[in-house]
């Protein structure tokens, strides 16, 4: 009777392991095409210039672009400026600081001297990544800035625009002006005889367009970029018409005489480089 109160003899132990902790893939190792939903291995999109095999040219950050479009070392960038708050707008403060921390930006643009393939200029970067790389008093200063010293300087000037959020609306009528600022920036450097070459990249929207960016003497545009003051889904509800196929885009306004070539990214470069050479042999006679 004993023995049934007795445990039985242990033939083995198991000995449990904690499992090792999963390794986490990093959230930047894949990119996934807008256009055609494909996964790209993002080092291997870099070294394409992130233009994917469809076509499809991802927006790039101002220190990426920079970074494939002036000569090495060469960018000399303007004192830092920052916006104020003038309306005492909720939020806004916030919102800039947040922005600056994510670019690792003082505002929309980035803005210096630089040269590309030997050839002097002063190069203006709008991002994107800040506040929809809407124009307020800091990025029209600069701006005028830039083209004051071109003047000066007897330099051209080149401009990326990308911006879908147009003027910011955080300073009311201060961004406003902007647009009335810039453009008689641009009206001095025309006067001078000075090239502008104008780079429209997906949006260029806006006070952005209706500003400095439809005012180049030359003006190109990425493949697909979206270009227009109002955007389609607005125009469309507004007129209450039905829009043709591809409203808007960099294809539409060549067709229609807006722009005046469309440049893929790996050419952007070299097409700059040689009109900056033109423009160098007609200054010097």
């Amino acid at each position: 009777m004993l023995n049934v109160f007795r445990s039985k003899p242990k033939y083995m132990s198991v000995r449990r392991e904690e499992p090792e902790p999963r390794k986490e893939l990093p959230d930047n190792l894949w990119t996934r095409c807008e256009q055609c939903g494909q996964m790209r291995y993002t080092k291997e999109l870099e070294k394409e210039q992130f233009v994917c095999r469809c076509g499809h040219h991802f927006r790039l950050s101002a220190v990426q672009r920079l970074s494939i479009t002036a000569d090495e070392g060469s960018f000399a960038p303007f004192t830092p400026l920052f916006a104020a708050d003038p309306l005492n707008f909720p939020g806004y403060p916030e919102k800039l600081q947040a922005a600056r921390e994510a670019t690792g930006m003082d505002d929309a643009v980035l803005i210096g001297e630089a040269a590309v393939e030997g050839m002097p200029l002063v190069l203006g970067i709008i991002d994107f990544g800040f506040i929809g790389g809407s124009m307020g008093s800091v990025v029209g200063e600069q701006l005028t800035r830039g083209f004051e010293l071109a003047v000066e300087k007897r330099l051209p000037v080149v401009i990326f625009s990308g911006g879908g959020g147009g003027a910011r609306m955080h300073e009311g009528i201060f961004s406003l002006m902007q647009m009335a600022k810039t453009a008689q920036a641009v009206g001095k450097h025309s006067r001078a005889g000075l090239l502008f070459v104008s780079v429209l990249t997906h949006p260029t929207m806006g006070g952005v367009y209706a500003s400095f960016a439809s005012l180049g003497d030359i003006i190109l545009a990425e493949p697909g970029a979206l270009i227009g003051f109002a955007g389609p889904r607005i125009v469309e509800e507004t007129t209450r018409q039905k829009l043709p196929p591809g409203f808007q885009t960099a294809e539409f306004a060549l067709e229609h005489g807006m722009i005046d070539m469309i440049v893929k990214r790996p050419q952007m470069r070299a097409t700059l480089a040689r009109l900056l050479k033109y423009h160098r042999r007609r200054v010097k006679k």
